[in-house]
């Protein structure tokens, strides 16, 4: 079962109904799934997980494209587990956080959580584990995961992933370039331009952006290409701000070329077309399904992935011109 404040009518609720709907005729079919069965194998397991509640809470903006990848991973997740999902998201770290009291208080059995303003969330993370809650990482807070006492974390070391970048932007010639920060203050954004920093041999400048208005997103980064024609490359750090930037450049006139990371079916398109050059993707749907999975399987069998010391890491890998086929149908069908 699957809930969400979000869940009247909206796509992603339709086809999480769907795939639940799906599972129990598939279990009736095989006349071996019933309630009972599934009581008796879990004792047998040692451990029962019918009913089972998890709450996912995210930093991540309403309507943003990569998040409901997020979301749908974690749906087909929570679907195939039996597992009763709720999703909730603030852009906003306090608000991220009262989320998360919201979640103890209503007793959940899991809590799967970004940690994109670290600091902020660590009282109520301490809560939750007070509480007896497993809480597990996802996509933010690589780097604080262990010390604020999660079980595991899966995402992606965007510090490597920014140097990996960097040295892809020395692959290709470049030589100024320009990382756009959507959101000030965010642990993985910066990380990102400080990895490009540090592996890129020619010169990367931060711009910082509004990210909840994508007219002024298109109009700074014009601005700043206007200003200093030396920028060659623009450097994006999500799918629908490299397409932004793509109207950037038109407007200012500028040869500068278009890096991002994360993916769309939309920068797939991109990409295809030689509009960006490439995309590297974290790969959001499976870090949405791990988390989720990996809160029922411990709950289930006491596992915990990477011995509860290493993160399960889900990118960085390259998406390019010469590859994009090869995700174009997971992109499609809205996984990618």
């Amino acid at each position: 079962m699957i809930t969400s404040p979000a869940s009247d009518g909206s796509p992603g609720a339709a086809r999480a109904a769907v795939l639940v709907s799906v599972v129990a005729a598939v279990c009736l079919l095989a006349s071996g799934c019933s309630d009972a069965d599934d009581t008796g194998s879990a004792a047998a397991d040692g451990a029962g997980t019918a009913g089972m509640k998890v709450a996912m809470i995210t930093h991540g903006a309403d309507g943003d494209a990569f998040w409901e990848l997020v979301r749908k991973g974690a749906e087909t997740a929570a679907a195939k587990d039996g597992v009763e999902l709720t999703y909730a998201s603030a852009a906003d770290a306090a608000e991220q956080a009262a989320l998360v009291r919201d979640a103890v208080d209503d007793r959940v059995d899991g809590i799967a959580l970004t940690l994109a303003k670290p600091a902020a969330m660590r009282g109520a993370v301490a809560e939750a584990r007070a509480a007896g809650i497993p809480v597990v990482g996802l996509n933010s807070g690589i780097d604080a995961w262990r010390t604020q006492g999660l079980l595991q974390y899966f995402g992606q070391d965007e510090s490597l992933a920014g140097r990996a970048l960097g040295d892809k932007l020395d692959d290709l010639k470049a030589e100024h370039a320009l990382c756009v920060v959507h959101e000030r203050g965010n642990v993985a954004m910066e990380a990102r331009c400080a990895g490009v920093r540090k592996a890129f041999g020619g010169e990367t400048e931060n711009l910082y952006v509004d990210g909840t208005d994508m007219d002024a997103v298109t109009d700074s980064v014009a601005e700043a290409l206007r200003r200093d024609p030396t920028v060659d490359q623009v450097v994006t750090l999500g799918a629908q701000f490299a397409l932004a930037s793509v109207t950037s450049v038109d407007r200012a006139r500028s040869k500068a070329r278009i890096a991002t990371f994360d993916l769309s079916e939309d920068l797939v398109g991109a990409v295809r077309e030689g509009d960006v050059e490439f995309a590297v993707d974290q790969q959001p749907y499976l870090q949405g399904y791990l988390a989720v999975d990996a809160l029922w399987l411990y709950e289930r069998n006491g596992n915990v992935s990477g011995g509860g010391e290493a993160p399960v890491l889900t990118g960085p890998a390259f998406v390019t011109r010469q590859n994009v086929g090869e995700v174009a149908k997971f992109a499609a069908n809205g996984t990618r």
